[in-house]
């Protein structure tokens, strides 16, 4: 994996990871608002370690209510004031 692919999974893990926090959810709640049986895979998002889905990005941006853009994009930050 290049340099860039895994700072950007880094990024997009963080706002993950902020979102979920700010919504005071554990992990386990997450998956389950995102339809996954088991909250591995959202651990290894936030981490960095896997690159999201289209369907995955798309569902949290709705759960959320953020845009995709503000989840991939790593110059767009995501606004406190949404949550």
């Amino acid at each position: 994996m290049s340099t860039i692919a895994h700072r950007e999974m880094r990024r997009f893990g963080q706002k993950l990871h902020a979102l979920r926090v700010q919504n005071n959810l554990t992990l386990k709640e997450l998956a389950r608002a995102v339809g996954y049986a088991a909250h591995g895979h959202i651990s290894e998002l936030e981490s960095g370690k896997k690159l999201p889905t289209a369907d995955f990005v798309l569902s949290v941006a709705r759960l959320f209510d953020v845009t995709t853009d503000q989840l991939l994009k790593d110059e767009l930050d995501l606004s406190s004031e949404q949550h």
